[in-house]
């Protein structure tokens, strides 16, 4: 009988996190154990049915005795630490939380290291870029401008795995999460909370002119890519864009929201953000189409996928 890979994932109950462990169990071979402290999570994004090879453990990461118990516990091949506080206005409201989070990435790393883990996966961000100075943003040329408490907890993560593999040899990826959007994300994200207003008929507000750029990924290539990224020499020590490469301005987003649904809703300017709200994003993801063995939506056909399942946005 095969033995069983165990994986932790953190951060297991959010958007991106449930869906990487929906993709995981599939793998009847991988035991598949879930830590979130429920903050920003939900355990109703979690696959409902009762898999043998899934288990959720309420937990804070950032909590030494907490988390130690789990890594006891079991005896993790791969760790995919993708809990953090996230959300512009959330994390900027919040600076200090957000710092909080360093001593989760460094519990992880010495845990990681001392139970014999394999590789560690750790979800950093298009952030840690800043507003940046070259387009598109490559992994290794464009230069990492982080100024907010978020981006600057992701680059010091980036610089936790890199310093463990040079120090103790223990492997890592890093994925640069760009918008990464799907039907369980969470409301007060931009896709959400405008699908979220047109399905109710309601203004949809929008920081600034709505000139500024973004690029939207579908969870489920972003999952695709990341799973065979972690599992492979393909991604073994490397720091990796995920996302998509077409940009769409903050505008036009609402504008295609409101035409797919039908909605009567009406567009209201709101003041810039003050911080947070970068001009452009716009990644290069040469790596990441190495990776990718399925079709890469396109933001409509991603849209209209999150509109057949809306329930998460609208409870």
């Amino acid at each position: 009988m095969e033995e069983k890979t165990n994986i932790l994932v953190t951060g297991g109950a959010g958007n991106v996190g449930s869906a990487l462990v929906e993709e995981l169990i599939r793998d009847s071979n991988n035991y598949v154990v879930v830590v979130d402290n429920l903050q920003t999570g939900s355990r109703d994004k979690l696959p409902i049915a009762n898999y043998d090879n899934l288990k959720f453990i309420q937990c804070d990461v950032n909590i030494e005795d907490e988390i130690t118990s789990v890594f006891h516990t079991f005896s993790f091949d791969y760790v995919f630490h993708y809990a953090a506080l996230v959300g512009v206005k959330r994390t900027l409201k919040n600076p200090l939380s957000v710092l909080d989070d360093i001593d989760g990435i460094k519990n992880i790393m010495n845990l990681s290291k001392n139970t014999g883990v394999k590789r560690v996966i750790y979800s950093s961000s298009s952030e840690v870029y800043g507003e940046p100075v070259e387009y598109p943003q490559n992994e290794e040329t464009t230069p990492l401008n982080s100024r907010l408490p978020y981006a600057i907890v992701k680059n010091i993560g980036e610089a936790f795995l890199k310093s463990y593999q040079q120090e103790f040899g223990l492997d890592y990826t890093v994925f640069r999460f760009f918008n990464t959007y799907g039907p369980k994300q969470a409301k007060d994200f931009v896709i959400s909370k405008f699908i979220n207003a047109a399905l109710k008929n309601e203004d949809i507000t929008i920081y600034g002119n709505g000139s500024q750029t973004r690029t939207f990924c579908y969870v489920e290539n972003n999952i695709n890519a990341s799973v065979a990224a972690a599992f492979s020499d393909l991604g073994k020590n490397k720091t990796i864009n995920i996302g998509s490469n077409v940009e769409t301005s903050v505008l036009d987003l609402a504008k295609l929201i409101i035409k797919l649904t039908d909605s009567k809703s009406i567009i209201k300017y709101l003041p810039a953000l003050k911080d947070g709200d970068m001009t452009r994003r716009n990644p290069d993801i040469t790596i990441m189409k190495g990776l990718v063995n399925q079709k890469i939506y396109t933001l409509e056909e991603g849209l209209k996928k999150v509109l057949e399942n809306t329930s998460f946005m609208l409870s």
